[in-house]
């Protein structure tokens, strides 16, 4: 797999100028490969089924690296944020877009309902469950939660034809809990319950099982009405935690 040069391009295509962009960056392309461990990272490589290559930082080597690369710099703006996300996911190693990751799920309160194609950029782009789960939950999510008017793009999101399109859109009311909108989530399950693929299949019993949480009753009960419907994948996960 990897990252292809058609979605480096893609992801550096109107970055917008940030000089806190061009600080971080030149802070963090320096720390990150002076810790590189290039034993780890093809084990790295290997378990995330070459999705990208791999500097082989460990998560709490790289948060306090991180913690460095941060150190003085004032909070951002969203077009900050948007140089910072784009470039490091212009950059090869994963380990970046960690960062990125990591960066806008601190700074999501700063960007307005404009960043959300960003977000798409960046799900669409070296596409895995690493970092568009993340990006689902928190950077998405919240985005759509600050604005209401959103939740027509993620209408549009579930039908779309990229899974990890898709799979945002399922995943993106995770840390709702009691202002979950039930009737979207479960039509939005209803809508993915034939796709073939594990990870919409996955994301669907995630969903589910989250929001069983808040209300297991409503669950179990959408499940029974829609017996049939649903992967044996999708239902062991949505009721694995409050049973039948």
């Amino acid at each position: 797999m990897g990252v292809t040069e058609k979605e480096t391009a893609g992801a550096t295509a109107g970055v917008p100028h940030s000089a806190l962009a061009d600080t971080l960056l030149a802070r963090l392309t320096t720390a990150y490969p002076a810790a590189a461990d290039p034993e780890r990272a093809a084990s790295m490589r290997a378990y995330m089924k070459d999705i990208a290559p791999f500097l082989g930082l460990t998560t709490p080597v790289r948060r306090t690296l991180s913690r460095t690369v941060l150190a003085g710099t004032p909070r951002p703006g969203e077009a900050d944020c948007t140089a910072v996300a784009l470039r490091c996911w212009a950059l090869p190693e994963r380990e970046y877009q960690y960062f990125a990751v990591d960066y806008l799920r601190r700074h999501t309160g700063r960007c307005s309902s404009a960043f959300l194609p960003v977000t798409r950029r960046l799900i669409t782009s070296g596409s895995w469950w690493d970092t568009v789960d993340l990006l689902a939950a928190h950077v998405v999510g919240a985005l759509v939660a600050a604005d209401p008017a959103l939740t027509a793009d993620m209408d549009r999101w579930i039908a779309d034809d990229d899974l990890w399109v898709a799979r945002t859109a399922l995943l993106h009311q995770l840390r709702y809990k009691e202002h979950t909108d039930a009737d979207r989530l479960f039509g939005y399950c209803l809508r993915q319950s034939g796709h073939p693929d594990f990870f919409i299949r996955k994301a669907i019993g995630w969903a589910l099982r989250e929001y069983a949480k808040t209300d297991p009753d409503a669950v179990r009960a959408f499940l029974a009405r829609e017996s049939g419907r649903f992967a044996p994948l999708s239902v062991r996960e949505a009721l694995k935690n409050v049973g039948a």
